[in-house]
């Protein structure tokens, strides 16, 4: 370890406050003062209340809609270049239009390249995330990438399930390669249902592929938006024999009447993480938190520990990193 290690200052945006608090308490530090103030039009001007020279600095906030976040977090960023911070790392644990990772069609962007140049041209040094939904997307930026993997997260609990016939299920073909890293893990059978889309956001036919009889099926995606493909999912899986179906997704941006669909559906529960806050509550919905996973990988860029190490998910890890459930 080096002899001398800068000293940290963990700030939050208004987008992540509750899950800030929480990382910085798993660290062992208050929350930096920060204030956010609004003008009556709208405008705000973030204002860093404490000095931050010399000082490794990590500014958490998911990027999800508005927009105001992404320029919030932007605002943070360059404040504490300019006020002479020795590191500054964007901690984004929902990374907003990763969707836009290619050109699928004409004369559209690439949003999430333009969302990691914007980040550097502000004054970013790296970036923190989980779950990025292409994980390409790395290779966007020209400075280091922290991609934390919810495996960590989800593997305990399903665990914790005891199902006695475990099959683990994509979403859609887009899914197919994460299930298939988790079935690796969990030793079990997986299985595809096949979408096909009229329009984003509305599924138009699905099929399943593989044998779901009897089984207790457990979806994995990353991103539950409108929560109409997961129900969807749940209720053909159980329409060709599944005993129970649950779903485990990392993101809950949960729009539209994605809480009515969730609630509706075939699903036992939806797992989510609280990379973004919800906006309700919901019998169904569990909430499983990131806070010591982000905190112990802050700890370990602080101190040049290895990140790589936090995607261990052997019992010992979890009950020393304690997120065994």
């Amino acid at each position: 370890m080096p002899a001398f290690i800068n000293k940290v200052k963990i700030f939050s945006g208004t987008a992540s406050q509750a899950l800030a608090a929480r990382i910085a308490e798993s660290y062992g530090m208050p929350l930096g003062d920060i204030s956010l103030p609004t003008y009556s039009d709208g405008e705000f001007q973030p204002s860093i209340n404490e000095s931050v020279r010399g000082c490794d600095v990590f500014f958490i906030q998911s990027t999800n809609p508005p927009g105001d976040n992404l320029i919030e977090l932007l605002l943070m960023i360059d404040a504490a270049k300019r006020a002479s911070a020795h590191m500054v790392t964007a901690v984004i644990p929902y990374f907003g239009l990763a969707r836009q990772d290619r050109k699928d069609k004409p004369r559209v962007p690439i949003g999430s390249k333009m969302v990691a140049n914007i980040l550097s041209a502000a004054g970013a040094d790296r970036v923190m995330t989980m779950d990025l939904h292409a994980p390409q997307i790395q290779g966007f930026f020209d400075i280091p990438v922290d991609h934390l993997d919810s495996i960590v997260i989800f593997i305990p609990y399903i665990k914790s399930l005891q199902l006695e016939n475990l099959v683990l299920a994509a979403p859609d073909i887009g899914a197919s390669k994460r299930v298939r890293e988790f079935a690796k893990v969990m030793n079990c059978d997986m299985v595809i249902c096949d979408k096909e889309r009229k329009r984003a956001n509305e599924v138009a036919s699905m099929t399943v592929i593989g044998d779901v009889e009897g089984a207790d099926i457990v979806l994995v995606d990353d991103i539950c938006d409108t929560a109409n493909t997961l129900a969807k999912a749940a209720n053909l899986l159980m329409e060709r024999g599944a005993r129970s179906v649950r779903a485990v997704c990392t993101h809950p941006v949960l729009s539209g009447k994605a809480y009515e669909t969730v609630t509706n559906s075939e699903l036992v529960e939806l797992v989510v993480c609280d990379t973004i806050p919800l906006k309700k509550e919901s019998p169904k919905i569990k909430v499983l938190s990131v806070d010591k996973l982000f905190s112990n990988a802050i700890r370990n860029v602080c101190e040049y520990g290895s990140i790589s190490s936090l995607f261990n998910i052997d019992n010992a890890y979890q009950k020393r990193l304690g997120l065994d459930t």
